[in-house]
Parts: structure tokens; C-alpha cells; sequence
């Protein structure tokens, strides 16, 4: 599981110290950026179709699909001879991410019982708090040594020895299933793969490569609604709905989906914009720019693994308040640092982050898992997953207007935006005061509007979620 988890977590960050080399050899600069947010569309929008067909066909299955797809991906891309094609291919490579990331965490809570689930996903959160760290480096190191196709090319060999561990050793118990051959709502699946595509779109592109208000965003935004109301429909009648409408009836799912699309929003603010507040006003280099993130990767998984000593004694949401709140008062406390002020002022504000979203995720997952059976806890995982995906892509459209409004202010029209930003800062001693100030401005507004999100957690949790989640016993009797 750690080594299929790894092929999803290694991906994110291993290509993005290779963009100059990708772009001398293939051209296309101008869409590079679809380089990422193709993929993040592939995985999105497939996270919860694969949810749903683990627990139709088993979980076995779709994740030895889901490797072998993202290794087809992969090896196509090591092969791409030009931009268009190489996007394409990432987009394959998200078709195979989507059933990774949401079916080895369905297959961890299926495999151990609830008093063993937060070492087992602090284990697997070990795996992306490694990868943010050895990501970049290693990417960077093939960039300058090797020809960057090997950044695709040796995932074969790793991805190759997941699938072969996994078609080897995993062994689902059997289960109970109903007569005759499962159904599959592959309508519903189309319509939400549809819906969800074209409005992360909108989402993605809106601001960057069309104005908000323009004909493209606009006319994305009334397809993608006119989708999600056909979708709600035909899922409301099918027989077998891809996202059934218990994943919002049910009062814990639907709190735990709306705090972790929370998450997602408010993980825009030091995982997008704290690496250029640590080159515009702190001064650094991007290597070390990257190092005042990484101390929260590192707090994080080591909170997780320590929450449930918290939430045995106080209960999943409780735990959970007193993790998001705490994270708010940190992403409260970003704008009263000092300008310029020192590194290790925002690495420790990162490191008290990750240890207070380490005590939030882990159990509000552990816990909707241990809510639902078997035949419900993939479509549950992938809802929540979902979410939190789509809680990202708001928040890099919504964070990225507050902080494009606020260089406009700063600077002025014609040279207020992150694009204009992010080209002076690669120019060494282009970074003037005025510069600096309008950067350490733009992320004291998003870290604010982070802050807000995190109370929109807290409250989603107070007014919707149970005050004791109704725990599933585990098949040894166990709760």
C-alpha cells in the first residue's frame, strides 16, 4: 500500500523542479500548467467512481487496474514528442491516480481493525510527508543529469513491484454479495466524470488564461451547473447511484465532507503561496524556500499517528474541533509576523500547523470509515477524498483572485499579478521593497481568508456533525 501510495505522492512533486527542461525540449509554455492541472482533473473527478466500483468488484481489482493504468500513463509520457501529447498522457496518469489515492486508503481501514488505523495511516501519511521533501530534490537531480523523461520513466520499476506485491499478497476476505452480476450506474459515472471536469475547469483556468468574468469562464461554469443538475437527477433514480444520496443524508459523512473540502481550501494558502513569501520577503532560495513548508510535512503524520490517544478519550469530533481550531488561530497569526522578519518565524508557525491538521484529518478519516461496512466504506472514502480535492481547486481560484487584487492594489495594473511576480523572482535582486511589501501584503490576505476557512470547518463540525460518531463494531466485536 505505502509503495502504491508512493507512486501518487511522488508524482505532484517530482515533475515541478523539471517544468524548464520540459519546456526547452517540448516547447508549449504558454499551457505547461495543464501539466498539473490535467492530472489534478484525472484524479478528482475519478475518486469517487473508483469508490464506488471497489465496493461493487472489490478493492483488489480496481487498485491492480488503477497501478497498471498509471503505468501505462507514465511510460507514454517518457515517450511524449510534444506538449499537447505529454498533457494528454498526464491525463491518463490521473486515471490511475484517482483509484490510488482513495483505494489504499478504503483497503487500510478494511485490513486493520480501528485501534490500529491511525499507526497503519500515519504510515501511509509518511508517504507525502516524504515525498514533499525528496520530490523536488530527486526531480531536480534527473533534470540536470539525465533527460527528464526518466522523472516518468522510473516510475515503472517501483510501480512494477507495487503490482506485483499486490497481486500477490493482498487478500480480501470474502464477503457476502448479492445474487447475480453487480451493477454498475457507468451513466451516473460518465455525468459526474463530466460535471466535475468541466467545472474544475472553470475553476483552474478562470483568471489565468481567461478574465472571471469572460465568455469561456461563464459559459463553463452554466455547462458544468446544467451537468450537476442532470447528474443529481439520474443519480436520484439509478439503481445503483456512483455517489449515492446517503453520503450527504447521513449527518457524519456530510460534516466530515464539508470540513475536509475545508482543509482543502485553506491548504492552498502555505502549500501555494508560502514558498513565494519565503523568496520575495524572506530572501531565500527556492531550496530553502521549500524547507519552511516542509517542517509541517513533518509535524503532520507525526500528530496523526499520536491523535488517537486524543480521540479515544474525547471522540472524533471533539478531536477534530480541537485540531481545526487550533490551526485557525495559526493562520490567524501569519499577518502579525514582523516584515521582513526571520525563516524561522513561518517554519515554526508551519510546524505548529501541521502537528494542529495532524490531530483535524486523520480521525474525522478513521472515523467516517468506521461508521459504514464494508459495501460502503470505499463510495464514504472516495466522498470525502472528493472533497478535499475539490476544496483545493476553490481555493487556488479564490486565493489566487484575493492575492492578484491585492498585487493590483500594491503595484498597479500593469505589473500586479503572481505571473509578473513569479518572473522577477527569478531574477536575482529583482525583488525591490516595493515588491517585497506587496507580496508579504497578498499573503497576509490569503492566509485571512485560510483562517476563514478553517472556521467554516469548526462550524460544520458543531452544527452538523454528531457529538459521538455511530461506530461500526470491527468483525472481532471491537469498537
Amino acid at each position: 500500500m505505502m509503495l502504491a501510495m508512493a507512486l501518487a505522492a511522488l508524482d505532484g512533486t517530482v515533475i515541478a523542479t523539471a517544468v524548464p527542461q520540459i519546456v526547452g525540449d517540448l516547447g508549449g509554455f504558454s499551457v505547461f500548467s495543464w501539466l498539473f492541472s490535467g492530472y489534478l482533473l484525472a484524479v478528482t473527478v475519478t475518486i469517487p467512481v473508483y469508490g464506488r466500483l471497489s465496493d461493487t468488484y472489490g478493492r483488489k481489482p480496481v487498485l491492480v487496474a488503477g497501478i497498471a493504468v498509471f503505468l501505462l500513463g507514465s511510460l507514454l509520457c517518457g515517450a511524449a514528442w510534444s506538449m499537447a501529447s505529454l498533457i494528454a498522457f498526464r491525463v491518463v496518469q490521473g486515471l490511475g491516480g484517482g483509484a490510488l489515492q482513495g483505494t489504499v486508503q478504503t483497503i487500510a481501514a478494511d485490513l486493520y481493525p480501528l485501534s490500529e488505523r491511525p499507526r497503519i495511516q500515519a504510515r501511509l501519511s509518511s508517504v507525502w510527508a516524504a515525498s514533499a521533501v525528496a520530490g523536488p530534490a530527486v526531480g531536480g537531480l534527473i533534470a540536470a543529469y539525465a533527460d527528464w523523461r526518466w522523472i516518468f520513466l522510473v516510475n515503472l520499476p517501483l510501480g512494477g513491484l507495487a503490482l506485483w506485491l499486490t497481486a500477490r499478497y493482498l487478500r480480501e476476505p470474502e464477503r457476502d454479495r448479492a445474487a447475480g452480476r453487480p451493477r454498475v450506474d457507468w451513466r451516473g459515472a460518465l455525468l459526474v466524470f463530466a460535471s466535475g471536469a468541466v467545472l474544475l475547469t472553470a475553476l483552474v483556468q478562470g483568471g489565468v488564461a481567461w478574465p472571471w468574468l469572460s465568455a469561456p469562464s461563464l459559459g463553463l461554469v452554466a455547462c458544468g451547473v446544467a451537468l450537476v443538475a442532470v447528474t443529481v437527477v439520474v443519480e436520484r433514480r439509478a439503481e445503483a447511484p456512483i455517489v449515492p444520496g446517503w453520503v450527504w443524508r447521513r449527518r457524519t459523512i456530510a460534516a466530515v465532507n464539508l470540513a475536509l473540502g475545508a482543509l482543502g481550501l485553506l491548504m492552498v494558502a502555505p502549500a501555494v503561496f508560502l514558498p513565494m513569501y519565503a523568496q520575495a520577503v524572506l530572501g531565500l532560495g527556492p531550496v530553502a524556500a521549500g524547507f519552511v513548508l516542509s517542517v509541517m510535512t513533518l509535524s503532520w503524520p507525526l500528530s496523526a499517528s499520536l491523535s488517537h490517544h486524543v480521540y479515544r478519550r474525547v471522540g472524533f469530533r471533539q478531536s477534530a474541533l480541537i485540531g481545526m481550531t487550533g490551526a485557525t488561530l495559526v493562520l490567524l497569526s501569519f499577518p502579525f509576523l514582523p516584515y521582513p522578519g526571520e525563516p524561522w518565524q513561518p517554519a515554526l508557525l508551519m510546524l505548529l500547523l501541521g502537528a494542529a491538521l495532524g490531530l483535524f484529518q486523520l480521525p474525522l478519516i478513521v472515523g467516517v470509515q468506521s461508521t459504514v461496512g464494508w459495501s460502503e466504506r470505499g463510495t464514504a472514502t472516495g466522498s470525502v477524498l472528493f472533497c478535499r480535492q475539490i476544496g483545493q481547486s476553490l481555493g487556488a481560484a479564490l486565493f489566487g483572485a484575493v492575492a492578484n487584487a491585492t498585487l493590483t492594489s500594491r503595484l498597479g495594473p500593469s505589473s500586479g499579478d503572481l505571473d509578473t511576480v513569479s518572473r522577477a523572482l527569478e531574477t536575482p535582486g529583482a525583488a525591490t521593497d516595493q515588491l517585497r511589501r506587496a507580496v508579504a501584503a497578498a499573503v497576509d490576505h490569503v492566509y485571512l481568508g485560510a483562517a476563514a476557512a478553517g472556521a467554516l470547518a469548526v462550524v460544520a463540525l458543531l452544527v452538523v456533525a454528531p457529538r459521538r460518531f455511530p461506530v461500526l463494531k470491527d468483525e472481532d466485536g471491537t469498537a
